[in-house]
């Protein structure tokens, strides 16, 4: 078996695992509140000629936390790994803030992104009266003080019910409070709608049927501002498709690169 090496560059805790015999690489940008695991289900049922290439944001995981962090440097931190590696076409996958992420790498990279797929995000999420309060609350309590309220978006109420729930609130809630309150303040000032009709790249946009974090409405939207994307709802699944379902998750990436 094929495995990532795992080291940090400028910073930037990553995984990397070079694509084989003309293979697809495969770019992961993952969310709010996760670090680079939220992929492991996902990756495991990926070819193993495939490249891999996930990080963890500043300020979560084991990267190193950035002094002012908007959605651009986060793009910037991705094409910093991607030089680095010397990646020249890749496929982006990007979840809730990651979707974010990929969107400006669309734009930024038209030629090196060969495919997009979007996971339960969209070119706004939310507004400055759901994130300043957040912001405020995480910073004076802790993200454990609405880990619950969160983790109720994150997942549909089957998985909440299982053993390995409790890894994930244990992921969310050790993540340090400025590190999740700077990536707050990123989407909060993040508008990417007028951009849509800039990404050309082959796009799969999908969405947990069970999210209220970026529900699925919020999630068609976007996919309706990219010319031709499809989209597809995940039944059974929240905020986390990749978690709860990943192979129906591996499965439509499959057949989005044909």
């Amino acid at each position: 078996m094929r495995t990532e090496s795992f080291t940090a560059f400028e910073g930037i805790y990553h995984g990397y695992r070079p694509a084989m015999n003309g293979a697809p690489t495969v770019v992961f940008a993952n969310s709010l509140g996760t670090d680079l695991r939220v992929w492991d289900r996902v990756v495991a049922l990926l070819p193993e000629s495939w490249g891999i290439l996930r990080q963890d944001k500043r300020g979560h995981g084991l990267s190193v936390a950035g002094p002012s962090l908007t959605i651009e440097t986060l793009a910037d931190d991705v094409e910093t790994l991607l030089d680095h590696h010397g990646i020249e076409r890749f496929v982006g996958v990007g979840l809730s803030v990651g979707g974010l992420i990929m969107q400006r790498l669309a734009v930024r990279r038209p030629q090196g992104m060969t495919h997009l797929v979007l996971s339960d995000t969209a070119a706004k999420i939310g507004a400055p009266d759901i994130w300043n309060p957040r912001i405020e609350t995480v910073l004076a309590s802790g993200i454990a003080s609405i880990g619950d309220a969160i983790l109720e978006r994150w997942f549909a109420a089957p998985y909440r019910q299982t053993e390995d729930f409790a890894m994930w609130r244990m992921m969310l809630e050790r993540t340090p409070a400025t590190g999740y309150a700077a990536v707050c303040a990123a989407i909060r000032d993040a508008d990417y709608r007028a951009d849509l009709a800039r990404i050309t790249q082959p796009t799969q946009v999908v969405v947990g049927a069970e999210d209220s974090s970026t529900p699925p409405e919020l999630v068609r939207s976007t996919a309706e501002g990219i010319a031709g994307a499809r989209f597809e709802t995940i039944a059974e699944a929240g905020h986390l498709p990749c978690v709860e379902q990943p192979r129906v998750f591996a499965d439509l990436l499959l057949a989005h690169l044909g």
